[in-house]
């Protein structure tokens, strides 16, 4: 939609189809499969399709329909096969690449033919024609069939039934129309809800500039800045201007999505007007014990897309409130999937709070937002940035496990010899690459693989259609999406990747798709935007983060400085003790106690110690506990929490305490307890961090290593010091939330006092201290005596 009085609207031939013409039930058999690599072996079909016709046949013909209304205009645009002029006679081509067999096909597909019909009607108007044909050409991805269904049509008929179709859309865009008005009236009037900290207002007005100008930038932004208002007002600002008109707001955590609706909210009482929606897993929002996504066993699904636009159609007409509660009113309401209704509700609000994967994963993206060939007017503000590194590397990366071709084959041997031989011919690679390998081996090229591969996917696909039995159906599914998702990354392979196979712990075979270097994905998806704002409170370094989630060479970075007053904070370096597992033992873990012991005794309160390990937590724990009085209680994070028991923990913290009590909680860095919690005050008053955070030694970290050195890069730091003092720093920032704590961070590894990790510090720990074992309580004595007076 553009600034002007007139709006403009454009939608395309397929989604518009799509959007008002599917009806029906959901079912989820298997609905999306084999997308992409239908899509690359469809491209190369309607090449070879195309370059048959002969000489009277044009492909690709761009058409554009324009309906003018008062208040709007709306372009409805695409992009036929082919015009086929033969004999005085103008058909319209589609060509669709399928992996079902053609025989059973007795007429095309309903959503197919209107999409042609669709084009014919335009086509056919622009050409002043009486009569125009439709073809619908079919052709079998595996087996290159072709099947073709031919029918004829008056133009006046066509024009009537898309002028139709256009006008039922006409509809949704007068609403928008009205609601913009609305929007960004309220937006102009809208100012920043608090008096500004020091540095918010820069902060603010660098992501409004970087909007302005369509870049990317990266913020390095201390807790306590206020980085989630200080982001989302200037990107609301740049929406009242028209520098975009959708926000996606990314988050890799359900807390975090929690702070960006609190943001909005606040701007919302400031007589903001915002519609704004987070979405939510669908195992999370279905009404269901389990979601099964068929209408046999799901009342929801049943007749859903018959429903689906006057369920969605009322709720933006009556409400600016789309969160869980209010959803889950509307679908049982209009019984339709609470999930797939909050789909199509994201197409027409202004905001969309949701995970990474919707934008950034190949194989979980919004399509209708995200999909090939398609752009938008998108501002991207991405929350815990220093997370897509690893998020990223696992959705652009893939494995296959032999076994399971052997397994499904067992499934399958007395059902079908087909898809069993090739299973076998699949795994005759596979066995001959695994006698090959000892723990890990490099691979060049898997091309042998790939196409045994692709016939799979057909014949599963073909198989699934009929097969009756649920628990086979079941397995062979899970098995279909797994060889899938391997060819959809591998047709994203480049030197950006390493290719591998190797024995798993259980002694299984495996072939992975390893994205090592994310950027060039990531960049794909950036590209789908007009702006991008990455911001975290341990974005350092920051080249390191550009360099993996960017591609482009213009990119911002800022650093965010803390408003907090430096005296309240104290860290100081322990320079006798070390995590290193050369000295690990009972004579460090003795010392490193002795240092918790000195740290929570100087002053009582709540403190929280972090360890790289399990196993290191439990030995210190053992060594501590002993050395501490009574009236300092200790608790543990233990592997696989539940939730209640992840809340009971933090409960404590939250728990008033006399003033000769105190409570330590031993936990692991880079855990649930290291990112994300929030114990403001007294609630905690010092995180004491033992060790660098460098990750275990391990197949994956050395192929970083050996990929990294590989490029003249400093191996080592990419692959487990820049990781590990990611960890170091988030523990560190449990500590001073707000502007009246006060805190203490020890940081307990000889390390930390050499230059390579200095520089990674952030700048408010500029007047960082050394340590030892006997001087530690004079440290923290003074510290807490000056803080206390300077109050």
């Amino acid at each position: 939609m553009g600034g002007s009085k007139v709006e403009k609207f454009r939608i395309s031939v397929r989604s518009l189809v799509e959007f008002l013409l599917h009806s029906g039930d959901i079912d989820g058999g298997k609905g999306g499969m084999a997308d992409k690599e239908a899509m690359q072996l469809g491209s190369r079909i309607h090449r070879k399709i195309q370059g048959s016709m002969g000489a009277g046949y044009r492909p690709e013909v761009s058409l554009k329909a324009e309906i003018v209304k008062e208040t709007f205009t709306l372009f409805v645009e695409g992009r036929a096969d082919g015009i086929l002029e033969q004999d005085g006679r103008i058909t319209v081509d589609e060509i669709k690449g399928v992996y079902r067999s053609l025989d059973t096909m007795e007429k095309p597909d309903l959503l197919h033919l209107a999409q042609a019909k669709c084009y014919a009607a335009i086509y056919g108007s622009e050409q002043k024609l009486d009569v125009i044909s439709v073809q619908m050409t079919y052709c079998n991805l595996e087996t290159e069939e072709i099947r073709r269904f031919v029918q004829e049509f008056s133009v006046k008929e066509l024009k009537s039934w898309f002028d139709e179709l256009t006008e039922q859309y006409c509809k949704w865009c007068e609403m928008q129309v009205k609601w913009k008005t609305c929007r960004q009236e309220s937006i102009h009037a809208c100012v920043f809800p608090f008096p500004y900290r020091e540095g918010q207002k820069q902060l603010a007005a660098a992501v409004y500039r970087t909007i302005a100008h369509r870049k990317k930038l990266f913020i390095q932004a201390p807790t306590g800045v206020g980085k989630t208002i200080s982001t989302v007002f200037p990107t609301v600002k740049a929406v009242g201007e028209n520098l975009g008109e959708k926000i996606f707001y990314l988050t890799a955590k359900t807390v975090t999505r929690t702070v960006a609706e609190e943001a909005f909210s606040v701007l919302k009482g400031k007589g903001l007007r915002y519609k704004v929606l987070t979405l939510t897993a669908k195992e999370k929002i279905c009404p269901l014990e389990e979601a099964k996504c068929n209408p046999i066993e799901c009342p929801y699904a049943k007749g859903h897309y018959d429903r689906v636009n006057e369920a969605v159609f009322e709720m933006l007409n009556e409400t600016e409130v789309f969160d869980r509660e209010a959803i889950w009113k509307q679908s049982e309401k209009w019984k339709v999937c609470p999930y797939e209704m909050t789909l199509d509700l994201a197409m027409w609000v202004d905001a969309v709070i949701c995970d990474y994967n919707y934008v950034f994963d190949p194989n979980a993206r919004l399509k209708r937002f995200f999909g090939d060939n398609i752009k938008g007017e998108y501002l991207f503000l991405i929350d815990e940035a220093h997370n897509l590194v690893e998020r990223g590397r696992e959705m652009y990366s893939a494995s296959l496990c032999k076994e399971r071709f052997l397994e499904i084959r067992r499934l399958l041997k007395s059902k079908s010899r087909k898809i069993s031989r090739t299973l076998e011919k699949c795994n005759r690679v596979l066995l001959e690459w695994k006698r090959e390998c000892e723990d890990y081996q490099i691979r060049k090229n898997i091309s042998e693989l790939i196409l045994p591969l692709m016939n799979l996917c057909g014949e599963l696909e073909d198989f699934l259609e009929e097969e009756p039995d649920e628990e086979v159906h079941e397995k062979l599914l899970e098995f279909y999406f797994e060889v899938s998702k391997f060819l959809n990354i591998y047709d994203l392979v480049d030197d950006h990747y390493v290719i591998y196979t190797y024995y798993a712990p259980d002694g299984s075979f495996l072939v992975r798709l390893y994205c090592v270097d994310t950027s060039a994905n990531i960049q794909k998806c950036l590209d789908k935007a007009n702006a991008a704002v990455f911001f975290s409170a341990t974005l350092l370094p920051v080249q390191y983060y550009i360099s993996l989630l960017s591609e482009a060479k213009d990119d911002y970075a800022i650093y965010a400085r803390s408003p907090f007053d430096p005296k309240k904070r104290a860290v100081l370096i322990g320079t006798d003790v070390s995590s290193r597992y050369t000295r690990r033992g009972q004579e460090e873990y003795m010392r490193i106690a002795a240092y918790i012991k000195q740290t929570v005794m100087q002053k009582k309160g709540n403190y929280l110690a972090f360890f790289p390990s399990y196993r290191m937590l439990q030995d210190v724990m053992a060594c501590t506990g002993p050395q501490l009085d009574t009236s300092i209680r200790c608790i543990c994070q233990t592997s696989g929490m539940t939730e209640e028991e992840r809340e009971a923990f933090l409960h404590e913290f939250e728990q008033k305490r006399k003033e000769d009590e105190g409570l330590l909680g031993f936990c692991v860095m880079g855990g649930i307890f290291g990112e994300g919690i929030d114990l403001k005050e007294d609630s905690l008053i010092g995180a004491i961090i033992v060790g660098t955070g460098i990750p275990q030694i391990c197949r994956e970290r050395e192929i970083l290593k050996q990929y990294y050195d590989g490029r003249n890069e400093d191996g080592f730091a990419y692959a487990y010091r820049y990781p590990g003092m990611n960890k170091v720093l988030q523990s560190a920032g449990r500590v001073i939330r707000t502007a009246q704590d006060r805190g203490v961070v020890l940081l307990l590894d000889e390390r930390f006092a050499k230059s390579e990790y200095r520089k990674m510090f952030p700048r408010e720990w500029e007047e960082c201290e050394y340590c030892s074992r006997s001087n530690v309580a004079d440290k923290l004595g003074r510290f807490w005596e000056l803080s206390e007076y300077e109050d």
